[in-house]
């Protein structure tokens, strides 16, 4: 775990340097879109993120329109699409977006793999080495939560409509490290902003 992350802070001196002020200016226009159509339609359901192999190679986050915890899987590959069936039930419906998590996900040469540390790793070389929207990042995993603890955070959580479906841009981009390494569904089930210091609670969903 130490030598990945030394290599991780290796790699990431080697990118070019952009601001945090940048990097929330590109994030936040790029959830516009976004977060016009959840107001158009009205959803404030918990995003749930998606790894590649469920997405046609692509890591997205799935929106139940409809309310629901408990999520039978039709299928385990979701069709490329803009809104999607999901579940077993006529009412199982969903929009697929793109997110902020989605597109730095590529920033990874390698998949990370399903272990806390692993995961750590791979978020801290995005937040912290590339974009330098963090200070620091801590992971750790039981059963099917993850807590992560991020220390430095540039971008805090606001109570916005985007962030209530879908978590802050570092929330979003954890979630889809998460997803990918597990190769599972990931649902942000909290999220709290004191003091620069950012706790994001992850559900696993099998």
């Amino acid at each position: 775990a130490i030598m990945i992350g030394f290599t991780c802070i290796a790699l990431a001196n080697t990118r070019p340097y952009i601001s945090p002020e940048a990097c929330q200016l590109m994030l936040k226009t790029g959830m516009e879109n976004t977060s016009a159509l959840l107001e158009e339609l009205g959803l404030r359901n918990k995003a749930i993120y998606l790894p590649s192999t469920m997405r046609d190679g692509y890591p997205q986050a799935l929106i139940p329109l409809t309310e629901g915890e408990d999520i039978q899987w039709v299928r385990k590959k979701i069709p490329g699409r803009l809104i999607v069936r999901y579940g077993v039930n006529p009412d199982d419906m969903a929009i697929v977006v793109t997110t902020p998590g989605s597109i730095n996900i590529d920033i990874l040469e390698t998949k990370p793999g399903p272990t806390s540390s692993e995961i750590e790793a791979a978020a801290t070389y995005i937040l912290t080495g590339v974009l330098d929207i963090a200070n620091s990042v801590t992971v750790s995993m039981v059963d099917n939560r993850i807590d992560v603890e991020i220390i430095g955070a540039k971008l805090p959580y606001e109570d916005i409509w985007y962030y209530r479906c879908l978590g802050s841009p570092i929330a979003s981009i954890v979630a889809t490290v998460s997803s990918e390494a597990l190769g599972k569904p990931i649902r942000i089930r909290e999220e709290t902003y004191r003091k620069g210091k950012s706790r994001i609670t992850l559900e696993v969903l099998s």
